[in-house]
């Protein structure tokens, strides 16, 4: 990266480390069940609700419960269950439709982080019914709060349940992005292991893997705090602990809340200290090629932490140490290493993969130019590269001959 783009980014990401004490950060209020939630709707004065979720929710009929305790306390709830893995632009302008026309006056988002993140592009459409999505994109862009949004996650990955970012896909120009603001952040969430049971070991695996990314990223950026620092490592720490257990058997529910609690804290994380190129690279292939999130995440996370080569030596050995990959006495080098070949296991354990076969190189220039956009200046990342540089992760993912 050429000097002066390095001093812009460098100088932009100080400005906003400052800031943060300054921001409304909050955490959502924790609620152990859905059974919960007709309480919570009525002490909010909430007598009609509609519920984001998807196809898959739906079909493994995770929302009869909450369905039947809305029912049973006179709640009307309308569903809009067509969320696609990678939310789009008009899933979200369908939710909101549904939304005005159903006279609801809040949201319940259901399922994993894309079903989440929809709720919250909902909620931002319906507050905003004259700004467009793509307006919305950046940070504080939204400015306004939303309905009551709550949020019920059926997968321990994205931690949507507590951030302030939603992302979103735009078919047309096969571009995906986030809006982030502080009202997108739900005011309460369900952490119910029971509701991820039935999540089949690939998908269990993939949004573990999400979970990790986003406190590794969160924790070796430049914009750390106390807080998101322990976050990050006790995330880390419990998804070393407990991943292969639920991938092993999707009926441990102490595997399964230990992952909650790791989505969680990655997600109270990073919503502070933001992620960095593994994300830019990931949402710029979901947006091309509909790669699920959690999947890119994986297949891109060691790369680009050996990209970062000495920058990261002494954050991922800390890391390292906290999962117990590397004793305390290892050098930074030898931990770092270590921590990232851990990371190369799993992926061979799960099955996940080393590629993102849909990946042409044709493609790879608009690729980077659009990861390169997203990332810089936000992005605290400890190693700064540009589009030419992010290319060369792009190659790395290329199906191999």
């Amino acid at each position: 990266m050429n000097p002066v783009k390095q001093l812009w980014c460098r100088v932009f990401q100080t400005v906003l480390r400052l800031s943060v004490p300054l921001l409304p950060y909050r955490r959502p209020k924790l609620v152990d069940g859905v059974a919960a939630l007709p309480a919570i709707l009525k002490g909010h004065g909430c007598t009609r609700v509609l519920l984001v979720t998807g196809p898959n929710v739906t079909r493994r009929g995770l929302t009869r419960p909450l369905l039947n305790a809305l029912k049973e306390a006179g709640i009307g709830c309308a569903v809009y269950d067509k969320t696609p893995p990678n939310p789009t632009v008009s899933a979200v302008e369908e939710g909101a439709d549904l939304y005005r026309t159903q006279g609801c006056q809040a949201i319940i988002g259901f399922g994993g982080g894309s079903n989440l993140d929809c709720a919250k592009a909902v909620g931002v459409r319906v507050v905003l019914p004259d700004k467009p999505l793509s307006r919305c994109a950046g940070i504080l862009r939204v400015r306004r709060p939303l309905p009551l949004l709550i949020a019920v996650p059926t997968t321990a990955g994205s931690g949507s349940e507590t951030t302030i970012a939603a992302v979103i896909t735009d078919r047309s120009t096969r571009h995906k992005y986030a809006i982030s603001d502080f009202p997108l952040i739900p005011r309460y969430a369900v952490l119910d292991p029971a509701a991820t049971v039935s999540l089949p070991p690939f998908l269990t695996a993939a949004t573990g893997m999400d979970a990790l990314t986003h406190a590794v990223e969160a924790y070796i950026g430049r914009s750390t705090t106390k807080d998101t620092r322990e976050a990050a490592l006790t995330a880390t720490r419990l998804i070393f602990a407990n991943l292969d257990r639920a991938f092993a058997d999707g009926s441990d529910l102490e595997a399964r809340r230990s992952l909650l609690e790791a989505s969680f804290l990655a997600g109270c994380a990073f919503t502070k200290s933001y992620v960095g190129y593994v994300h830019a690279i990931a949402h710029a292939l979901g947006g091309a090629y509909d790669v699920p999130h959690g999947q890119a995440n994986a297949v891109i996370l060691p790369l680009v932490l050996e990209r970062y080569g000495p920058a990261a030596h002494r954050k991922l050995a800390e890391l390292a140490r906290a999962a117990g990959i590397a004793p305390p006495e290892a050098a930074a080098p030898e931990a770092a290493a270590s921590f990232i070949q851990a990371i190369q296991a799993m992926n061979a354990r799960f099955g996940i993969g080393t590629t993102i076969p849909e990946l042409r190189r044709a493609d790879i220039p608009a690729l980077a130019h659009h990861a390169d956009r997203e990332a810089n200046p936000l992005y605290p990342v400890p190693l700064l590269l540009d589009a030419d540089e992010l290319a060369q992760l792009f190659e790395q993912l290329l199906d191999k001959p």
